[in-house]
């Protein structure tokens, strides 16, 4: 374990985890108490741990309520929340995950399963923050989005964008992204012929999917998913032929390889169009007139 990783423990009994804070420390944490919800937020003031162990029953300011705030803050959106909790029938459950965390632990506490648990989120959460740090470097719209059609993360620059196009709630009207479209597109509302454009890249997380987000001028075609997808000059002939309703055994034929290669190829073409079924990628080729004629130097 990393000596710098900082934990905060919010309990209104935390004499009755001395055993775990002490473990905590022994196996290199930094340890920060807090007795209550608004406690733990004025302490996130101060100082922005790694991760948050948190009561889920507290008088005054719930767990739950809690959790709440420190995700509506964007500044601490990215920290992972584990609940403690003696309630473990499956509406509490559901209400700590709702709430915005990614685990629990069933009081009283077992030391040794809650440092497991740590350090998976931890090492997690810090490879999520290095990515989207990628991300806001090179200046990307970027959006993740929820089930239930909520923002749980933006890039700054997709930030900016939103809060220039959108003026509703939180700034991304939920109608926009439930259209069922590939690729959503909104005038600027200054009229000044600029376009916003969405275009789902696929699914990252349980139940949810990234958008990436970006600008045209208006009367500019948008590229084609295909045209951004890099496909290589054989993936795209394989996709051609699986549009035209060929099966893996046809294309290999076709094209000279095993059906193996082919269904590897095909993997790499799920994973660029951010398509998962062999009928969705056929589908957006279609669509974008890959299959309507042979492609150049097959047999």
């Amino acid at each position: 374990m990393v000596s710098e990783t900082v934990v905060l423990v919010v309990d209104d009994a935390p004499q009755s985890l001395g055993l775990l804070c002490h473990t905590l420390q022994e196996h290199g944490y930094t340890v920060l108490v807090a007795r209550d919800g608004q406690s733990a937020l004025d302490r996130l003031d101060l100082a922005t741990p790694d991760v948050v162990l948190l009561d889920a029953m507290m008088p005054g300011l719930s767990g739950f309520e809690t959790c709440r705030r420190i995700k509506q803050d964007a500044a601490l959106q990215h920290i992972p929340v584990i609940f403690m909790t003696g309630l473990s029938d499956t509406q509490h459950v559901v209400e700590g995950f709702d709430a915005g965390g990614v685990d629990y632990v069933v009081k009283p506490v077992r030391a040794q399963e809650v440092l497991a648990r740590l350090a998976t989120h931890v090492r997690n959460a810090r490879a999520v923050r290095l990515a989207r740090e990628a991300v806001d470097v090179g200046g990307h719209g970027v959006l993740v989005v929820d089930a239930r059609q909520r923002v749980a993360w933006r890039s700054p620059q997709a930030q900016r964008w939103l809060a220039e196009f959108f003026t509703e709630g939180d700034g991304l009207p939920s109608a926009w992204l439930e259209s069922g479209s590939e690729t959503l597109e909104r005038a600027s509302p200054a009229n000044d012929g600029r376009v916003l454009v969405a275009r789902r890249l696929g699914p990252v997380g349980l139940g949810e999917v990234m958008w990436l987000v970006s600008m045209r001028a208006a009367g500019v075609a948008a590229p084609s998913r295909l045209g951004t997808a890099s496909l290589t000059p054989r993936e795209t002939e394989v996709l051609s032929w699986v549009a035209k309703g060929k099966t893996n055994r046809d294309v290999g034929e076709i094209l000279g390889m095993s059906p193996r290669t082919v269904n590897k190829h095909l993997e790499h073409v799920f994973e660029k169009l951010g398509v998962e079924t062999r009928a969705a990628a056929a589908a957006l080729a279609s669509r974008e007139g890959l299959g309507s004629e042979a492609p150049a130097g097959s047999r």
